[in-house]
């Protein structure tokens, strides 16, 4: 085997460190090397060692320092060796490292078991999510097929993101409200008129007489949002027509609603331009509250935003992203971690998002744990939404945000937890849910073997195996 060639990036890693606004006692800890290390390396005295390859990929997942051919499968053999999920020993890096460069075809073969075992998993949650939906193979309905479609795509369409902070700048330096209604005014002919505050409708354009009616109830984020949603629609109309050409759903009405959630993505981008958005996050180490006045967005607008920094080469911090209703129906969802959401319901109950949903207004965290030992900070806000009218009940739902334990010191929220400490232990389904002692279960995972004592009863009824 050809001796592994020697790297020297010291000039990258200074860009890296400039971009996240790290000192280097924070990088070289984040590394688990020492500041003398990290500075050698920086001057290019040391060249960029295996070991420290994998902490920066582990820390930085979207950041390359260099083309080395060889990184991506030592990647994917150390996450096979050291998968939590599967009961054996772990195998340490070093014995990973020493398996490729003596046994590659053995240590290929090792990755290519782990991802025919992870495919098995996620073919699990899509027929625990048919169960739970009762739909047939093959007949995904429309919205289902766009929500697949954004998370395939990663939740970062590049070409509306772009020309959406393109557009942006070119907005001017009044505030942003008044920037948009200018801009649709003097560059497309747009008259806004409000409506009265008890009006259902949101907003209203008319086309051909071009006015564009707006719910006078509308708090000013959400003003702005609708504002920003009818400008992207006429100045990237044929950006958002190819991407909705190119994905290719199966059904008309998919196409459509497809159209609707591109304006909205892009809608989003214009009020918070990813470089700018991006540098504000990290700064705030991800407060939330913080970051929506700074941009003058919503606080579930502003989670939404965070979950598609999937920029390559500038990728924000990875972040599952959901919204809940009262009945415990996840209707937004995305992860950029390896987290998975049940999608027809039926979320584990321990989550503290359910808790969230009770109580409005209030931030609440978790530090939980997934049955294959993948530990998550996550963050809870129940939101009410005023409907304008008595006759129409409010919206009530809560948004979640959250990371992996091992991104907790960019994470403002790790804060008031003890990460490291004990965690909750939650599942993604119980129909899928391995977990024997959990109090909360609904019912029993599908396949297993029931055992029932009847001289014995604890809080659930029966064992299984």
């Amino acid at each position: 085997m050809e001796p592994r060639r020697r790297i020297f990036a010291g000039d990258r890693l200074r860009d890296l460190r400039r971009r996240t606004g790290l000192s280097q006692a924070a990088l070289a800890r984040r590394l688990g090397i020492s500041v003398s290390y990290l500075s050698q390396i920086e001057n290019n005295d040391r060249p960029v060692t295996a070991a420290v390859q994998l902490a920066l990929a582990r820390e930085f997942p979207f950041e390359r320092l260099a083309s080395d051919d060889a990184l991506p499968m030592l990647l994917a053999a150390v996450e096979a060796g050291s998968d939590v999920s599967v009961a054996r020993d772990r195998l340490s890096e070093e014995a990973v490292r020493r398996a490729l460069e003596q046994q590659p075809q053995l240590a290929r073969r090792l990755v290519a078991v782990h991802e025919a075992y992870r495919r098995s998993q996620e073919q699990l949650r899509v027929l625990d999510d048919r169960v739970e939906s009762g739909a047939q193979e093959g007949s995904q309905l429309p919205w289902e097929e766009v929500r697949d479609w954004f998370q395939a795509e990663g939740n970062y369409i590049d070409a509306l993101d772009r020309s959406a902070e393109a557009l942006h700048a070119r907005l001017g330096d009044l505030p942003l409200e008044r920037a948009l209604e200018q801009r649709l005014r003097q560059s497309h002919g747009v008259r806004l008129e409000r409506e009265g505050a008890d009006h259902a409708e949101l907003s209203r354009f008319d086309p051909e007489a071009r006015s564009f009616r707006l719910n006078a109830g509308l708090p000013p984020e959400s003003r702005c949002f609708r504002l920003a949603t009818l400008l992207v629609r006429l100045e990237l109309a044929s950006e958002i027509r190819a991407v909705a050409e190119h994905a290719a759903l199966a059904s008309t009405a998919g196409r459509e609603l497809l159209s609707v959630g591109l304006a909205n993505y892009a809608a989003g981008a214009l009020l918070m331009p990813y470089g700018a958005f991006r540098q504000a996050a990290q700064e705030m180490r991800h407060d939330i509250d913080r970051l929506r006045q700074r941009f003058g967005v919503s606080f579930e607008q502003a989670c939404h935003r965070l979950s598609t920094l999937q920029r390559p080469g500038a990728a924000g911090l990875p972040v599952f992203f959901c919204r809940v209703d009262m009945a415990g129906n996840i209707t937004k969802r995305h992860s950029a971690t390896r987290l998975q959401f049940a999608r027809f319901g039926g979320a584990c109950p321990l989550w503290v998002v359910h808790e969230a949903v009770a109580i409005p207004d209030r931030v609440l965290v978790q530090l939980a744990e997934m049955p294959d030992g993948t530990r998550y900070v996550s963050m809870a806000k129940g939101l009410v939404k005023p409907s304008g009218s008595f006759s129409r009940p409010p919206r009530r739902y809560a948004v979640a945000l959250g990371c992996e334990e091992s991104h907790a010191a960019d994470f403002v929220y790790a804060d008031a937890l003890r990460t490291g400490g004990a965690a909750t232990p939650i599942g993604t389904s119980c129909r899928i849910c391995p977990r024997t002692d959990c109090d909360q279960r609904a019912f029993p995972p599908a396949a297993s073997i029931i055992e029932i004592d009847p001289d014995v009863r604890e809080t659930v009824p029966y064992a299984f195996r």
